[in-house]
């Protein structure tokens, strides 16, 4: 037992260190990966992104062999970019939503890729509460597991504040309902369960994306994944590539320049003239871009992983997953300027963070874990709200910045070559 705290212990120091998600860590720690458990018959498989990793333990599910969250992402059409800053005064609360992943304002992603790669679907909405628990029991006793959209706040094991009532979450798996709860995969490498009543609350709370649930029939898997792949690519390219400043790689290059902009209201030295709020969003950078986040980070390395998968299927992918890989080692620089470990009230964050994203993983067993990190979590950045603890130095952080923008110009570039 000793033995097995001391390494849990060294797999939280590494995830806080690197910014790794637990799967990564423990593998790095203990040299070993085991093997999935199952629980109601479901593989929890873990992965990096929810929405790619649900499509590829779905499909693992249905009986598709050998496809993988990295090919998921890519058939899906790969990367995106975006930059969204969230003041919440009342609350004392910033927040930055960053746009990784292809069309990532949009949840319709999941019910496209599923078509891409040959699955039917049932794609279920509705207004009223009644009706979004009843599709799901119909989907559960049919024995489909559903994804669907829940409220981070409201479905709970996340642990936030009341205050963050609302501000959505991400997809999870729902594969099993026990009596008067669900089962549910969020990249857990243990059963996670949540009481139905709540599950089925948070599912209603965003008006956007209100119950939406999406279910898999039939998988006809495709005999060449080559027209896929292709596909994918032309998706990001054209995405990545384009010139829009909210949804595409000029994102990065306008987000640098609002970080030492003194003249625009959204500029950062006037959004956060005296530090008030500054700690949330360098905190939101590292746990936004690194992978030991909730969303699973800037996915530069999952789709060079792709990219290296596509290789033998189109060829000429190799120099694109190295500049996306490049691309990936900026954004680390960026998080590692944003949040150092050598201030010691950041470090404790960092750790606060990964001990909660390793809480997560351990699903119930990890509850009381996750939900002590949770709590020192948010009275620390109570605390540093009003004064960050070291000065910002906003013209390095900009420059990180646009090492970013240039690296992700580079990889695009790179991607446009292959055919």
């Amino acid at each position: 037992m000793t033995s097995g705290k001391h390494l849990k212990a060294r797999i939280r120091a590494r995830m806080a260190r690197t910014g790794e998600r637990y799967s990564t860590a423990r593998r790095h720690v203990a040299g070993t990966a085991e093997p999935a458990p199952t629980d109601h018959g479901w593989a929890l498989r873990g992965g990096t992104h929810p929405d790619s990793a649900n499509i590829a333990n779905l499909l693992a599910h249905a009986g598709v062999a050998g496809l993988s969250e990295a090919m998921v992402l890519g058939a899906g059409g790969g990367l995106g970019a975006g930059y969204i800053l969230w003041e919440f005064r009342q609350h004392r609360f910033t927040h930055l939503t960053l746009g990784f992943r292809h069309r990532w304002n949009y949840i319709d992603w999941t019910a496209r890729t599923l078509d891409r790669l040959g699955a039917t679907t049932r794609v279920h909405a509705t207004s009223g509460v009644k009706g979004a628990a009843a599709e799901l029991t119909a989907r559960l006793d049919a024995g489909q597991p559903a994804i669907v959209w829940p409220d981070r706040q409201l479905v709970g094991y996340w642990h936030l504040p009341p205050h963050a009532d609302g501000f959505g979450g991400h997809p999870v798996v729902v594969y099993a309902g026990t009596g008067g709860a669900v089962r549910v995969d969020d990249r857990n490498l243990a059963p996670l369960t949540v009481e139905r009543s709540t599950l089925d609350l948070a599912r209603g709370r965003v008006p956007s994306y209100k119950n939406s649930l999406v279910a898999v029939g039939t998988v006809t898997a495709p005999a060449d994944l080559a027209p896929l792949v292709r596909a994918g690519i032309a998706d990001c390219v054209a995405h990545l590539g384009a010139r829009s400043a909210s949804f595409a790689v000029p994102a990065w290059g306008k987000w640098a320049r609002l970080v030492t902009d003194t003249r625009n209201a959204k500029g950062w030295p006037r959004v956060f003239a005296g530090g008030r709020g500054l700690t949330d969003a360098l905190l939101s950078i590292w746990e936004g871009v690194e992978p030991v986040g909730a969303s699973g980070g800037h996915l530069r390395g999952l789709y060079a992983d792709f990219l290296d998968e596509a290789a033998p299927l189109v060829g000429g992918t190799r120099p694109a997953a190295e500049a996306f890989r490049e691309a990936g080692r900026r954004w680390h620089d960026l998080a590692e300027a944003a949040l150092p470990a050598d201030v010691p009230q950041y470090q404790r964050l960092r750790e606060l963070i990964a001990d909660l994203a390793a809480g997560v993983a351990a699903g119930d067993e990890g509850a009381p874990a996750r939900a002590e990190a949770a709590g020192e979590l948010w009275a620390l950045r109570a605390d540093l709200y009003e004064k960050p603890p070291a000065e910002p130095d906003f013209t390095a952080l900009a420059g990180h910045l646009s090492t970013v923008y240039e690296a992700e110009r580079d990889a695009v570039e790179a991607l446009r070559a292959v055919r």
